[in-house]
């Protein structure tokens, strides 16, 4: 199918804002972007006059597809509690497509989200972005997206501390994935001895050879950290094996900002409502994107939920309003994202070649008075009001 977008206010995200632009899509992709364009004659509409057009929005963590609808233990997937160091789980196995949130979230104006493990264990396993659209998990993800979850904190000390089981403190956490990527180590050099020896190589360990992934960077980590001390922790760790890092939440580094702006990492903030349900959560701060983004460090905002999807552009909005630029605003849902997740060849901004996910609104996109008035991913409308 065919599509022409005319006449709207096209935030394209990379070549700045189009006034009364036009998007033609053929073949599930973006054609031609521009304000004089010629309108094929075969095409089909869609008139976007006195709306914002931007690209699909991307939700950078969440946990949609393994935490049920409703969330009862019977449909709740998302945390394998079985030991402290799950790295061979992968979420892609326990997704949901048919789950409601889906829905909820592409009426809203998400396009695509970065689901995976909860946090309640030191090497969490696998999570995969995904489309908010499709009957199955393989039509919906984007191959590449993976990577591997870790955890510092409150949730695995509560979970495995209340078992008596290692970890019990903070210094457990750390001593556990200190062993974890050791042992990843020693599994790889065994395996490369045994090539160069030309002997028989040892018994595939699914475990290990995940965490070796990370060490050789084919995985990068998402480390899941509230505090500034654990904050700080993740990355003398991740720095101290050599590994890619995003930090999850980050919801005390407006406190080490000035370290955390010598760093190369993404901040992967949210969500923004959280409530002090624990300690480590009472310092939340709706102006830590702010601070963050204009120290130089790059920000993504999440919403971290299974449902609460549909309202990250709210998120957006109440960041702005606590000082976030509207550069900054745009980009944390948008090329940042994308970015992040290895999908910026895809998606993220409104580019010629790129998959043609696209969201018209009815207003500002990041006010609460403001609502989506189609939805289009992969050039199909899956959502018009």
């Amino acid at each position: 199918m065919k599509y022409v977008i005319k006449g709207g206010k096209i935030q394209t995200i990379t070549n700045g804002v189009i006034e009364n632009g036009i998007i033609i899509v053929e073949d599930h992709k973006i054609i031609a972007v521009g304000s004089n364009l010629d309108i094929p004659s075969d095409a089909q509409i869609i008139d976007a006059k006195n709306h914002w057009v931007t690209p699909g929005l991307i939700d950078a963590h969440t946990h949609i597809g393994v935490i049920g609808d409703p969330n009862v233990p019977a449909s709740r997937d998302v945390n394998e509690l079985s030991s402290p160091n799950t790295a061979e789980v992968r979420v892609i196995d326990a997704i949901n497509p048919q789950s409601p949130s889906f829905k909820l979230v592409r009426e809203h104006g998400v396009t695509t989200e970065y689901t995976g493990p909860g946090s309640a264990n030191l090497f969490g396993g696998t999570g995969v972005a995904l489309k908010m659209y499709g009957n199955t998990i393989d039509q919906m993800i984007y191959p590449g997206s993976e990577a591997m979850k870790m955890a510092v904190g409150e949730n695995p000390k509560r979970v495995y501390g209340s078992q008596k089981k290692e970890p019990m403190t903070r210094m457990g956490i750390v001593a556990v994935w200190r062993k974890g990527f050791v042992e990843a180590q020693n599994y790889l050099n065994r395996i490369e001895q045994a090539k160069n020896e030309g002997k028989p190589l040892p018994d595939r360990n699914l475990r290990l050879e995940m965490v070796g992934k990370v060490l050789t960077g084919e995985l990068m980590v998402r480390i899941h950290a509230h505090r500034a001390d654990d904050i700080i922790t993740a990355i003398r760790v991740a720095e101290e094996f050599g590994f890619k890092y995003a930090i999850e939440h980050c919801t005390e580094g407006y406190k080490v900002v000035d370290v955390l702006a010598q760093k190369d990492f993404v901040a992967v903030v949210g969500p923004l409502l959280m409530e002090p349900a624990k300690q480590e959560t009472w310092d939340v701060r709706m102006e830590t994107p702010a601070i963050l983004a204009n120290a130089g460090v790059k920000v993504c905002i999440q919403t971290d939920k299974f449902q609460d999807g549909r309202w990250l552009h709210w998120h957006v909005g109440l960041a702005m309003r606590a000082g976030l630029s509207e550069e900054d605003a745009f980009l944390s849902v948008t090329m940042n994202a994308a970015e992040l997740l290895g999908i910026d060849n895809r998606v993220g901004s409104l580019e010629v070649g790129k998959d043609a996910d696209i969201v018209i609104w009815d207003g500002y996109p990041f006010s609460n008075f403001t609502s989506v008035k189609l939805t289009m991913i992969d050039g199909n409308i899956v959502y018009q009001k």
